[in-house]
């Protein structure tokens, strides 16, 4: 069988390579839509700004645990998110233990964004991801580095007998090297780094990161924490009002496949960085469309204050400026509020007459319905 020389076994592997002229272009835009966004939530009142960040920050814990295959419960990430960031969060599911671990781990990775990155934060972090020191029915060594006792570190798919191979990581005995040459080369200013870009930087973090695979499990995680902070550092802010994660979720299996062929190459990283800028174009091009909505949600209730409304029209109208897909008909309405199909067409007729809801022009079959928003956009 032939060998495959990883990119790690290269003795020049970090001296990183890119094509600035096909990089470039890609920054300008990304860094106008950091721009863009940063400068739509100045403008934004205390409350919606607030709203923004944990709206994201949720949507990044969520999404990076999913990328893994492990899922976690949206609300009970959202109140734990809003408790750590001083929401009122009365009303929500109480976060388990391993939640809120989870949840500190995400934050202390952003708000400490000016300081060092040490092992130490690393070490802390691994052990808030599996408190227990279990992941799913495995022992492993939380808040410690691997010691490939059960074998070389590697990154396989398939079933049993049809195992495939991605990816060997560095042996155990180099890693304290490695990670000390990691934590130096990200700790040190751009300025010191050819005035390397930090959206770049950023990929390059990603990937040598997640290259050294230092722990049992959770390396993955940690990889994308680590890229949320050097973000962080980017935007010059501890507030995150993105999710790289949400986005790299979408493309989880262009994800993989570009992380081992840029392993299983050499130090030009040229096509990494392409694949991670467009990335995190996508990600801040959706936070803009879900800023938007945020504020369109505010001028909605707004502009209707003074309507007298039920709980049921309350619940769907929110439903309906925040995440809802699809037609909605009187079924729908029925079956989200409970309420019997008579009550849900009683309840859209009242939103109707007063301006709110009208039937939708391409109905089909069944009659829709859908807000009334162009006024708020």
């Amino acid at each position: 069988m032939k060998h495959i020389t990883y990119i790690h076994e290269r003795s020049d592997w970090t001296k990183w390579q890119w094509s600035d002229k096909e990089l470039l272009p890609l920054v300008s835009r990304v860094r106008i839509l950091q721009g863009r966004l940063l400068g739509k939530l100045s403008t934004l009142g205390f409350d919606l700004n607030v709203e923004a960040q944990l709206d994201a920050v949720t949507l990044e814990i969520v999404k990076t645990s999913e990328i893994e295959g492990e899922s976690l419960n949206n609300e009970q990430v959202r109140s734990s998110v809003a408790r750590h960031l001083g929401i009122d969060d009365k009303g929500m599911l109480t976060a388990t233990r391993e939640i809120d671990a989870v949840v500190e781990m995400m934050l202390e990775a952003t708000y400490h964004y000016e300081k060092p990155l040490l092992l130490d934060d690393l070490l802390g972090w691994h052990r808030a991801l599996f408190p227990d020191g279990y992941s799913g029915l495995y022992r492993i060594k939380a808040g410690a580095l691997r010691d490939d006792s059960q074998g070389p570190m590697q990154v396989v798919s398939g079933g049993y007998g049809r195992e495939q191979v991605h990816f060997i990581a560095p042996s155990a005995d180099t890693l304290s090297e490695e990670l000390d040459k990691f934590l130096s080369w990200f700790n040190t200013s751009p300025n010191e780094q050819d005035n390397i870009d930090l959206v770049i930087k950023a990929g390059i973090a990603h990937l040598w990161f997640v290259t050294l695979h230092p722990f049992d499990d959770g390396n993955g995680r940690l990889t994308r924490a680590i890229t949320e902070r050097v973000l962080a550092q980017s935007d010059d802010s501890d507030q995150r009002f993105y999710s790289m994660s949400a986005q790299i979720l979408t493309q989880r299996n262009d994800y993989y496949k570009i992380l081992e062929r840029t392993q299983k190459g050499d130090s030009n990283i040229t096509k990494w960085l392409t694949w991670f800028l467009q990335t995190l174009e996508q990600a801040l091009l959706s936070a803009i469309e879900t800023t938007d909505r945020i504020v369109s949600k505010a001028k909605f209730w707004q502009t209707y204050r003074e309507q007298a409304l039920n709980v049921r029209q309350v619940k769907m109208l929110n439903i309906l400026l925040t995440d809802f897909y699809g037609k909605l008909t009187t079924k729908k309405w029925a079956t989200i509020t409970k309420c019997s199909a008579d009550t849900a067409l009683r309840d859209i007729n009242d939103l109707v007459e007063k301006g709110m809801m009208r039937k939708s022009e391409a109905s089909g079959r069944s009659t829709s319905y859908e807000l009334i928003l162009y006024e708020f956009i």
